[in-house]
């Protein structure tokens, strides 16, 4: 077997069974492990593959853009998981960011009345949070993306750039050991100066956002404070991003 089919295989492989041991690709392709190390270096220059302790993980790409509606129920359990460890960070005094999602939401639905101030660029938090008496809401106005409900363009963007916040909570797409990524240019800007103007930043993300790639990169994980996930996310996953020194908050502790 060529060394370009060997490494069609070892994509297929990994596609299939999402992540597999150097030695499980040797006995599959009947080739020796120092070779399947070679090809999995190769792979990932290229950019296909993640490397982890003793083995690989696929990549999945994708760039359907799925609306809010689409994406609400979906994860419930996973995102209210998210939802209350993102509130344990969360101190009276606080000025806190809100990224619009579905993740975000649920953690605005979790939130205690604290005397605290929520800046955001979802109509779906202000709603949420209208009613909270101590909570004080700043929107930062803009252009309705109306398949995902979140304000962005110029004003969004203007409005939070003359803004501090103590902490920001960023929904994702797509997270690899390389790159934070959602599916859209204009959400993308928004992200990014979300991450610039809080002292700490966090990606909430439930395990189904792992391993996967979208079309616009806003981030390296090294760009941010940390990640909250819930309880289903890989260990192999959080294994990796702590040996990056990355930090992973899960129900379970905190890795990294």
């Amino acid at each position: 077997m060529f060394a370009e089919e060997r490494r069609t295989k070892i994509l297929e492989l990994l596609q299939k069974h999402k992540s597999m041991t150097v030695s499980e690709l040797a006995k599959m392709l009947n080739v020796s492990e120092p070779t399947i190390r070679r090809d999995l270096a190769f792979l990932e220059r290229k950019r296909q593959i993640i490397r982890t302790h003793g083995g690989a993980m696929a990549i999945e790409y994708f760039s359907h853009e799925p609306t809010f509606f689409e994406k609400e129920p979906l994860e419930k359990s996973a995102k209210e998981e998210i939802g209350k460890l993102a509130n344990s960070l969360i101190k009276d005094g606080d000025i806190i960011v809100l990224d619009s999602g579905t993740t975000t939401l649920e953690i605005a639905r979790n939130m205690e009345d604290k005397n605290i101030t929520v800046i955001t660029n979802s109509p779906y938090i202000v709603k949420e949070l209208s009613m909270r008496k101590n909570i004080e809401v700043i929107v930062t106005g803009g252009s309705l993306k109306k398949g995902t409900l979140a304000l962005v363009g110029p004003i969004a963007e203007n409005t939070l750039s003359r803004l501090h916040a103590d902490i920001a909570f960023i929904g994702a797409n797509g997270i690899t050991l390389d790159a934070i990524t959602t599916t859209n240019l204009l959400e993308a800007e928004i992200k990014k100066i979300m991450i610039k103007i809080a002292s700490t930043s966090y990606i909430v993300a439930d395990h189904s956002k792992f391993g996967r790639t979208a079309f616009v990169k806003f981030a390296e994980p090294n760009e941010i404070s940390g990640i909250i996930t819930d309880s289903g996310t890989d260990s192999k996953w959080i294994t990796a991003f702590k040996e990056r020194k990355i930090r992973v908050i899960t129900p379970g502790g905190v890795g990294g």
